[in-house]
């Protein structure tokens, strides 16, 4: 029987310590590394391929145990998701984004071991994630042709894309385009009309993208949405915002050349502007 890989994510260690002394002595399941932040699990989520994270509701660096399950829930193949939390309040919305089970914290191993027979259950109904492929390319091919790898930087990265994309175009067609952004939410997929959009916030690989009520993660790099948004009056005032025009009402100039957005809406909202775009958006808005 093949053994399940395991990656612990909790901001506890003395939950991790627990919980690693648990599933040690349980047949069927190995468990490979321990993780803090959301971010730390799915950097080793792709070199080692998990078959299921047991983590916490309330994880570090701005990314919580729920707004992962949504990052991966967009995912073809992913870990089985079992949550440990002190108490079953928010059981309801852990199984809205999928989960395979719900922990209260701390448990006894009769528990856990329930809790394997359904992963075994459920690896065999679900795809579940495996290691990205990391097979090193020989120095030459079966016909010797030489591969050569280039490191890209992030602008270099989306030109090149761009470029492959324009060069498999043959039909050189626009594709058919609604000015709504899809954002997969607890199990489904909204659509939010770039109009209700205030600003979007990068945040590491994911963006944060804020309407005038809600926030919602998303796995977009802030640079697609810039080339997706650019056509529809937003604006990249900062290395970290994107910012809709039509939502902005005033342009406040700070010390030191510094100048600062305030949008629309019932939170008023602030953002810098960066020294070196304010130029740029003074030709815009013709000032």
């Amino acid at each position: 029987m093949q053994e399940s890989r395991v990656l612990i994510i909790h901001p506890d260690p003395q939950i991790r310590h627990e919980l690693r002394q648990h599933l040690g002595g349980m047949e069927g399941v190995k468990v490979l590394g321990e993780a803090v932040s959301a971010f730390e699990a799915m950097e080793l989520l792709d070199l080692v391929g998990y078959h299921a994270f047991f983590l916490g509701v309330d994880l570090p660096d701005g990314v919580s145990g729920f707004e992962l399950a949504q990052i991966l829930g967009q995912r073809k193949q992913r870990p089985a998701l079992v949550f440990i939390a002190p108490d079953e309040s928010q059981a309801f919305k852990a199984f809205e984004l999928g989960a395979m089970d719900y922990l209260l914290w701390p448990c006894a191993k009769d528990r856990i071991k329930r809790t394997l027979v359904r992963l075994r259950q459920y690896s065999s109904e679900v795809r579940l994630a495996e290691p990205s492929s990391g097979t090193k390319p020989s120095a030459f091919g079966d016909d010797d042709e030489e591969t050569v790898q280039l490191p890209l930087g992030e602008e270099e990265e989306d030109s090149f894309i761009k470029a492959l994309r324009h060069a498999w175009d043959y039909n050189q067609s626009r594709p058919l385009e609604i000015e709504k952004l899809p954002i997969s939410l607890e199990g489904r997929v909204i659509l939010v009309p770039y109009g209700q959009i205030v600003f979007v916030e990068a945040y590491e690989d994911y963006s944060f993208v804020h309407t005038t009520q809600d926030k919602y993660l998303t796995s977009f790099r802030l640079k697609y949405l810039e080339d997706r948004l650019r056509t529809h009056r937003f604006f990249r005032v900062h290395r970290k915002y994107l910012v809709n025009l039509e939502l902005v009402t005033e342009i406040a100039s700070l010390p030191g050349s510094n100048f600062m957005l305030r949008t629309t809406g019932k939170k008023r909202i602030e953002l810098p502007v960066s020294r070196r775009r304010i130029a740029e958006l003074k030709q815009i808005l013709g000032l």
